[in-house]
């Protein structure tokens, strides 16, 4: 199952572009294999994510493995800290 990071290459917030950067920085640096999905180039792909998230308003970074739903950036930085990002991402060993 591939893992799929919904984010914005259009946000006028810092936040959300240092969440983003943080995930895929640690996804890389674990070498766990994932996708960007850019919300702000089809709108489609954002209704996916909230619908994904559970959420209607939800705003990116959001994380998925398949159609699963993972998490935000909260839950992530949750799981990092506690050592247990790979059941968080739903990775199976």
């Amino acid at each position: 199952m591939p893992l799929i990071v919904y984010w914005t290459s259009v946000s006028g917030s810092q936040k959300i572009k240092k969440q983003q950067d943080r995930i895929t920085d640690v996804l890389t640096a674990k070498k766990i294999p994932f996708k960007v999905v850019d919300i702000s180039q089809n709108p489609s792909e954002k209704d996916l994510m909230r619908k994904l998230a559970g959420n209607p308003t939800a705003l990116p970074p959001q994380i998925c493995n398949d159609n699963v739903y993972c998490g935000d950036f909260e839950a992530f930085e949750n799981a990092v800290e506690m050592e247990l990002l790979e059941n968080f991402l739903k990775i199976k060993k």
